[in-house]
């Protein structure tokens, strides 16, 4: 019989693994026995850089190649070795499994966004905590290469608020109960107590919220007289007139039991304060009684004269017993000329208004007025009427309640 040849078992198959790690050991023998040992080229993708590391940044910069063609080969064997390596940065074919060379390389660049990421992270974050100093100035922070400036911060001015301020109309202080009431039983002073006070009444006359208020009525404590505004009745007498006490009384004179009382009390205050004596010299003057006064007048002056330093019958406040012509005393009393020289004249200047008087025709209102100063004539107003006088700083009671001037006598 001849020799029989048992064939050898089939070998186990190579697994691709295995068959990979034997192809790629053959080409490194290949390549190191030809062209000695080439290195594959250098990734395209950017090291990953830690965020403020400005000489990682410098170094990834500067190991970069100028160019990314890879070497050439010195022969035939190392160019085609060179080309299988380079097909590694090769995106593998549709439906081709990727290379494990690939996938790490993916997995570097992965790792390296995301450290750009944290790292861009990381400067804002730091930014916002740590605020540039001033609004307007421009700060440069050295973060994966990227600047950031802060925008200039401006302040808005508030827009503003207009003030609008609300008065308050005048209200008709003929409607007020207590105004009525005191009307109806003759009180003057209640009425302007009762109107708020001296300006509140004197507003509601002068703008016309006062329609039961006449300044013709000559009963009433706020009447107007003067050269244009004659009494109504012409002859009109008070109701009731008294002597002051403890006033001398020179020529004999009554007024009112208001401005009588006030009278007395004003007399007493100048005494206290060492102004010294003021006698009342002429008080209440009937109707009759200026007619025989003008009379004079006009025979000693004429009738030019007369009308600046004397009333015609009608038309002087005397006849209203609410006017007063006073004296200054020291043991006798002197004349009316010689009151604006004496401290009693002084004291009165500056006191009188305090107990409801004034000084009716005063130096320089003659074009108002239509008499000459007169120091020692003094008007009764009342305390709260006088007090509005002397605080607005008024120096006729044309102006007090808004009435033309009255210069002189119509017809």
């Amino acid at each position: 019989m001849g020799r029989v040849t048992v064939p050898r078992p089939p070998e186990s198959p190579l697994t691709r693994r295995a068959a990979r790690a034997m192809r790629d050991a053959a080409l490194r023998g290949a390549l190191e026995s030809s062209a000695g040992t080439i290195e594959p080229p250098p990734s395209t993708l950017p090291l990953p850089v830690i965020p403020g590391d400005e000489a990682a940044i410098v170094a990834a910069t500067a190991a970069r190649p100028a160019t990314d063609a890879p070497a050439v080969p010195g022969t035939r064997r190392a160019a085609r070795a060179a080309e299988l390596l380079g097909a590694v940065d090769t995106p593998p074919v549709q439906h081709a499994r990727p290379r494990r060379t690939t996938r790490a390389l993916v997995s570097i660049g992965l790792a390296a966004a995301g450290a750009l990421l944290l790292g861009s992270t990381a400067a804002m974050t730091a930014m916002i905590a740590d605020p540039p100093s001033s609004g307007g100035e421009v700060v440069e922070r050295s973060t994966a290469a990227v600047r950031v400036a802060a925008a200039p911060v401006r302040s808005v001015a508030a827009l503003p608020v207009p003030l609008v301020e609300q008065v308050e109309p005048t209200a008709d202080i003929c409607a007020l109960p207590e105004v009525v009431e005191a009307l109806g039983s003759g009180d003057d002073q209640g009425v302007i107590a009762a109107s708020g006070g001296g300006d509140a009444f004197r507003a509601a006359v002068v703008e016309g919220n006062a329609p039961c208020i006449s300044l013709a009525d000559p009963a009433r404590l706020w009447v107007v007289v003067n050269k244009t505004r004659p009494f109504d009745p012409v002859d009109h007498r008070p109701a009731t007139l008294v002597m002051a006490d403890d006033v001398r009384s020179v020529a004999g004179g009554s007024l009112q039991p208001d401005a009588a009382s006030a009278l007395t009390d004003m007399v007493a205050a100048a005494h206290s304060a060492g102004a010294g004596e003021i006698a009342l010299d002429s008080g209440f003057r009937s109707y009759s009684t200026q007619v025989s006064s003008y009379g004079r007048q006009v025979a000693e002056r004429g009738v030019a004269g007369a009308d600046l330093v004397s009333a015609r019958p009608g038309f002087s406040e005397h006849q209203s017993g609410l006017a007063a012509d006073v004296v200054p005393c020291a043991g006798g009393c002197g004349s009316l000329d010689a009151l604006a020289a004496s401290p009693q004249g002084a004291w009165l200047a500056e006191h009188s208004w305090e107990f409801g008087w004034i000084i009716r025709y005063e130096d320089g209102q003659t074009p108002t007025t239509g008499y000459a100063g007169e120091p020692w004539h003094l008007r009764f107003l009342g305390h709260e009427l006088a007090r509005a006088y002397h605080e607005g700083g008024w120096h006729s009671v044309e102006d007090f309640f808004a009435l033309p001037q009255s210069p002189g006598y119509i017809g």
